[in-house]
């Protein structure tokens, strides 16, 4: 489906938009055209964000996270590879299907947020260009950048027509309505924070803290199964 506000761009060109739909390039025949990342530090950073909120909506099937994924948003787009490749960004109400993608008039739908790591290459156009352009033609709810050199961390929320910033709190974290989650610098790193300010782990830091808090409550179980047969009793026969 082409989106509403490409309507009048539909027009201009003569055709209505269920036509240029039917002309457009599909998805399947799109590929994402987007530059490595800067270094393995940013690789890192862009994994910890899409591993560990995956983990944590684990029983969630209604959103796609794209990380260093073509954004196509325009017609002309195609033929001049003028797109968008966010670091990392976020839909929310949407089929969490693999795309090879985000091709906005099949999806009808931007992101809904988006973050960018900034580097020395990119920092001038990702508190430039890409705001302006995530602000008046994305219309993305939330926009965060974040140096994993540096730490500059800032975010924006759009109210109105127009980013806000995202005011930091006391320990410097900031509020995502979309996540329902803080985002924070941790150990040199952007991470999630829950409501109540517990850090989110990573499936690692997970799977050994379950794995401590079996063979704790195995110790305690062993313990008791020792006092009973002091006791004369087999815990077996319990």
């Amino acid at each position: 489906m082409v989106t509403a506000m490409a309507q009048p761009q539909a027009q201009r060109y003569g055709k209505t938009a269920e036509e240029w739909s039917a002309l457009l390039p599909r998805e399947a025949d799109l590929p994402s055209e987007v530059y490595p990342m800067e270094n393995s530090l940013h690789a890192a950073q862009v994994r910890l964000l899409v591993t560990i909120l995956e983990a944590y909506w684990a029983d969630r099937h209604d959103y796609f996270i794209g990380d260093n994924l073509t954004v196509y948003f325009s017609y002309e787009q195609t033929k001049k590879h003028d797109f968008r490749g966010p670091d990392f960004f976020v839909v929310t109400d949407t089929d969490p299907r693999h795309r090879n993608s985000w091709v906005i008039w099949e999806e009808n739908k931007f992101p809904d947020l988006i973050i960018e790591l900034l580097s020395e290459t990119t920092v001038d156009n990702d508190r430039g260009v890409k705001k302006d352009e995530y602000e008046r033609r994305f219309r993305t709810p939330e926009y965060f950048w974040y140096s994993p050199e540096t730490g500059e961390f800032a975010g924006f929320r759009l109210r109105g027509e127009r980013y806000e910033e995202i005011p930091l709190d006391e320990r410097g974290w900031r509020w995502s309505e979309v996540l329902n989650l803080y985002l924070g610098a941790h150990e040199g790193f952007l991470r999630y924070f829950t409501p109540r300010g517990e850090l989110l782990p990573t499936p690692l830091m997970e799977a050994q803290q379950q794995a401590r808090r079996a063979d704790s409550e195995k110790q305690r179980a062993d313990k008791l199964a020792a006092r009973l047969r002091e006791l004369g009793l087999d815990p077996d026969q319990l």
